[in-house]
């Protein structure tokens, strides 16, 4: 176990424990000079079973393998000045297995309403509802639409380590604008990189959103874009080395591994209405990489689309439904069957039992196998496992 890993688990649980102890007690603790230390945590615990197909996990079977905790704070002065961490440790599938990790930090000044900085690991604001994915009381659904929120990319695509300016700005009768610019870098794990890769790396990774809050009150539409690089070593297998060799694609220095980047662009285009008790939202994406690596053949450029529309609706202080139709359609190049797209229809029943405590039921019917894991499924060809199918998941969280 690394120092690191030690340290982390040590103080998690430290703090953990002091939270347990008082929480009771409220979650704001008032210090001198007006400022405050703002405490929330949360626990969470699901299940997923899937009629065929394994998704996210061995949910064929039925899999518990689904939980989530984590603590946060939040330091405040009344000099526009916050500083804030959140400890997480998840397990999903093969992702996480529990080892806590700080999941977001920062320091943050606020110099005008239009003119803010943040430095640290920062959430990245990509779409609608990124910031918030590590929250379910936050949210209806249990799994947002994966064609825009892949859960399996939580890693990558949650937060950045970095820089990023931020603000707002009043348009009169045209309502206000948002603006967030950052710009950093990911440090993966190694637990979350494929054997296969080797010296991986993100050089660099830049990016922004603009929200426009338009006159029509609860009504928002948002556009965001984001740039980054990969880089890293990909030992290929004796399989891939004999079809380079028939097609004349090896270099002549071959040693074993190539070199590989991996530019990409994403962007989001997002709509949002909020009325009462009544929301409904609609996003778009797309994202462009292009392989480039010390093969002799042109640079491979790969298109994959994502959309999806939601809406859900507070019946009764305690009962939300939800309902959603997701579409995710990846490079068609090499693909056939129901691995050319992944079109999921998902209903849910959220159930606040308390103020501190909700269930969650969301089933979920699935045409294509376009973002399925074939290392979950016995390495079979994508095009080959079952093209309908349904999943049922369960879902308890606690949070204060």
């Amino acid at each position: 176990m690394n120092f690191w890993g030690s340290s982390i688990r040590v103080l998690s649980g430290g703090i953990l424990g002091l939270t347990w102890v008082h929480a009771a007690h409220g979650q704001n603790l008032e210090l001198e000079n007006n400022a405050s230390v703002e405490t929330h945590g949360f626990v969470s615990q699901g299940y997923i079973k899937s009629t065929d197909n394994n998704y996210l996990g061995p949910s064929e079977r039925g899999s518990f393998e689904f939980t989530e905790a984590g603590i946060n704070f939040t330091y405040s002065t009344n000099e526009n000045l916050r500083i804030g961490l959140q400890i997480f440790a998840h397990d999903l599938g093969s992702l996480g297995n529990y080892s806590p990790q700080f999941d977001w930090y920062y320091i943050d000044y606020l110099f005008w309403d239009w003119l803010g900085l943040r430095a640290g690991r920062t959430k990245l604001p990509f779409g609608l509802y990124n910031e918030f994915s590590d929250i379910d009381s936050a949210r209806v659904p249990v799994l947002l639409p994966q064609s825009v929120y892949p859960v399996t990319s939580r890693e990558s695509l949650l937060a950045q380590t970095g820089v990023e300016l931020y603000g707002q700005a009043p348009l009169g009768p045209a309502g206000s604008l948002e603006y967030r610019i950052y710009g950093g870098t990911i440090f993966l794990s190694p637990d979350n990189v494929s054997a296969s890769f080797r010296d991986f790396t993100v050089p660099y990774l830049m990016g922004g959103r603009l929200m426009w809050m338009l006159p029509l009150e609860g009504l928002s539409l948002g556009a965001s874009i984001q740039r980054l690089r990969l880089d890293f070593d990909y030992t290929p297998t004796p399989e891939e080395i004999a079809a380079y060799q028939m097609a004349g694609a090896l270099p002549p220095d071959f040693a074993g591994t190539l070199d590989v980047r991996v530019p990409f662009w994403l962007w989001v285009a997002s709509a949002e209405y909020q009325a009462g008790d009544l929301l409904v939202a609609a996003e778009y994406t797309e994202s462009r990489a292009e392989l480039q690596s010390t093969l002799a053949v042109p640079c491979t450029r790969v298109v994959a689309k994502g959309a999806y529309g939601s809406a859900s609706y507070r019946v009764l202080p305690w009962l939300s439904p939800g309902v959603y139709f997701s579409a995710h359609v990846p490079d068609p190049c090499g693909r056939t069957g129901p691995a050319k797209h992944q079109y999921d229809a998902a209903l849910t029943l959220r159930f606040d039992l308390n103020e501190h405590w909700l269930f969650k039921v969301e089933g979920h019917y699935m045409n294509g196998t376009a973002q399925l894991d074939p290392a979950l499924n016995d390495d079979a060809p994508l095009n080959t496992l079952t093209s309908s199918w349904g999943v049922l998941l369960l879902k308890t969280t606690a949070y204060f």
